[in-house]
């Protein structure tokens, strides 16, 4: 994985929260300070954020982690990594970032693509999903489509895309952009399955991994891991969609 679950889940609900909300004072809290409160129980966690237990163990929940003592442990083995470009950052990230385009793109397998564009035509409701840099690609594809007539809807915090794939039946399409494609792999789903069976799921992703069973088809591109270019080929890839479906509808 490129990001620990740590920074995604918290990340995203910082994303998704308002500004003075509960939750979001939390998260921050504790990304400010995850040195000093890995050791620290959950009433003197409590205290420190100004916030009652039952707020803090909701919040933990809200994320989609199951308990506080998950928490703690993911705080105590949670390393954040950042890839940098060396030599000049200008000519090296255009460079970095055109190969990236160039051969995600060249990758692409066209039959997938037409295939996943007549499903968002005759799908009734279309989801798209995706992880922090991830969600732009979903957010991209949500107004793309609008200008196009199709309504796609999309959702910022993960523990609430988690719910409406859920909550989703046969007449849903789920679209996921998980560079990695370990979108699923954030949040137990353990006796959830069945549940993700019933809504069509599509994946766009950069790997050649093994997906859940309950993906129902994917578009894999070509890709070199790096969290420098991932952005970019999820967003490439989703304008090919686009020009596809308005090629076709």
């Amino acid at each position: 994985m490129i990001y620990d679950k740590l920074p995604v889940v918290f990340l995203s609900a910082l994303a998704a929260e308002k500004k003075d909300s509960t939750n979001k004072i939390i998260a921050e809290y504790i990304l400010a300070h995850q040195d000093e409160i890995q050791d620290l129980s959950i009433k003197e966690l409590a205290s420190l954020c100004h916030v009652g237990t039952g707020s803090l163990s909701r919040f933990v929940r809200d994320i989609g982690l199951n308990d506080f003592a998950e928490l703690k442990m993911l705080l105590s083995n949670t390393f954040y990594r950042f890839d940098q470009a060396e030599g000049n950052v200008y000519e090296a990230q255009a460079d970095h970032i055109s190969s990236a385009v160039r051969i995600a793109l060249q990758s692409l397998d066209h039959e997938k693509i037409q295939n996943l564009c007549r499903d968002i035509h005759d799908y009734e409701n279309v989801y798209a999903c995706g992880l922090l840099k991830a969600q732009n690609a979903a957010v991209d594809l949500q107004v793309d489509l609008r200008m196009l007539g199709k309504d796609v809807r999309t959702s910022v915090a993960y523990a609430e895309q988690i719910d409406h794939i859920l909550q989703a039946g046969k007449k849903d399409l789920i679209i996921v952009f998980s560079y990695t494609g370990s979108y699923f792999e954030y949040q137990s789903l353990r006796g959830k399955e069945k549940y993700l069976l019933l809504p069509k799921i599509w994946m766009v992703c950069g790997t050649d991994k093994e997906l859940p069973r309950y993906v129902d088809d994917v578009i894999r591109f070509t890709s070199d891991g790096s969290q420098r270019s991932h952005p970019f080929q999820l967003e490439a890839v989703e304008s090919v969609i686009v020009q596809e479906y308005a090629r076709l509808f």
